[in-house]
């Protein structure tokens, strides 16, 4: 157990958020998009961005009771409104060079007893009037990070039965030790951590594979690479050359599949938490790149409405290598929460893919992005496949099939 005040680990998560996640420049305005419930959080940021050198913090707050209160009591026939000011305020910030930051967290059953349809048309709503910023994003233009807090309905979701304030207690002690806030150094034990996932991005990156092969339970599957595809994992840099992490924590190594060339069944390991909704239990079937089949124990609805947001909603945009022994499998939770539970196990994603996964791609249109594999969305939602009983193999240029992970870890 870490000897360190309560104050001091929130103050070095604070100060990890800008040091190291938005990586802030002197001179850099910085936005804050963060939950009410985090205030004492986002205030400490603030203070630690400042001393940075910014020269103008601001903060967007969200609420999840007025999420709420909006599925509960706004006309029906008002979901597709949306507020001009905020894309405004999105693409200020990214056009002055500007760094944001995103402090998300939910309770994950907020809207498991609406309307799915109200809830699939405001995610899509949603993704359409940010898409300008999102291809920023995407794309590299600025330096940006996401991180999370516990909020009282997220924490009784993870620690049902206990005290209210020992749920909230608990979802930091564990949040601080996955983020490494509770070590003396943090930010050199990031840096640390940030060289091992280097040197495993830069093994891959030499491999060049031309496919991965998935094994597991309930998972049989194919999974096709592009050529110059590209590894990222840990820190990245803008196109101007600032680095930045853009999750803490942050466990995998990532690149972008071919997204015609996935073939076979995958089946989730974690519960995916869409939309203040669950998804447990399920599985996709893939053929020629997109979904053609989709089963769920829980959630099967919200599911099928995520496939058909747009036509690339139903291929896959990222892969990402996580092996078993990473801290946040082995704290024994489950999160439900994409940030930390896609840090436990190796995952997919459905929807839009990184432009900077594969060479060049930052450069390219879409259709020229299309032909080389690449997958453009409005989406970009990452499920959970891995485990301690997940083998992956990697195809080598010349067709030979090479062991990477084995039993959820990585083959040396």
């Amino acid at each position: 157990m870490s000897e360190l005040t309560f104050d001091r680990k929130l103050r070095n998560y604070a100060e990890l958020a800008i040091k190291m996640g938005v990586g802030l420049q002197p001179g850099q305005r910085l936005l804050v998009r963060a939950p009410v419930d985090s205030a004492p959080l986002v205030r400490l940021i603030t203070e630690a961005a400042y001393k940075a050198g910014s020269p103008l913090v601001e903060v967007l707050w969200g609420d999840d009771a007025l999420t709420l209160a909006r599925f509960n009591y706004a006309p029906r026939d008002s979901f597709e409104a949306y507020p001009d000011w905020y894309v405004s305020a999105l693409l200020e910030i990214a056009e002055c060079g500007g760094a944001v930051l995103s402090v998300l967290a939910t309770d994950p059953d907020l809207l498991k007893d609406q309307d799915p349809e109200l809830v699939a048309l405001t995610q899509k709503v949603h993704r359409t009037k940010t898409q300008p910023f999102m291809k920023k994003l995407m794309n590299d233009d600025l330096n940006w990070s996401i991180i999370s807090q516990p909020i009282p309905g997220w924490a009784a979701k993870i620690f049902p039965g206990e005290p209210p304030a020992a749920q909230m207690s608990k979802l930091w002690d564990v949040i601080f030790v996955v983020c490494r806030a509770d070590q003396p150094d943090p930010v050199a034990a990031w840096q640390a951590h940030i060289a091992h996932l280097a040197e495993r991005r830069d093994k891959l990156n030499a491999k060049q594979y031309t496919a991965l092969k998935y094994s597991a339970p309930g998972t049989d599957l194919t999974l096709g690479m592009p050529k110059h595809h590209l590894w990222h994992a840990g820190q990245k840099k803008t196109l101007g050359g600032i680095p930045f992490i853009p999750n803490i924590p942050t466990e995998e190594v990532f690149s972008a599949p071919h997204k015609d060339r996935v073939d076979g069944i995958v089946t989730s390991t974690k519960p995916l938490s869409y939309g203040g909704r669950l998804i447990d239990n399920f599985t996709l079937t893939f053929e020629q790149g997109r979904v053609v089949s989709v089963t769920a124990e829980k959630g099967e609805d919200t599911l099928k409405k995520l496939l058909e947001m747009d036509e690339g909603a139903a291929r896959l945009g990222e892969v990402a290598l996580v092996p078993h022994s990473s801290p946040i499998s082995q704290s024994g939770l489950l999160f439900f929460n994409t940030l930390f539970d896609e840090n436990a196990a190796s995952h997919l994603a459905l929807g839009k893919a990184y432009r900077f996964c594969v060479k060049g791609g930052t450069e390219m249109d879409d259709d020229r992005f299309a032909a080389v594999g690449g997958n453009n969305s409005l989406t970009h939602v990452d499920f959970m496949i891995g485990s301690k009983e997940m083998d992956i193999d990697g195809v080598t240029g010349s067709g030979h099939t090479e062991p990477l992970m084995r039993g959820g870890e990585w083959v040396d």
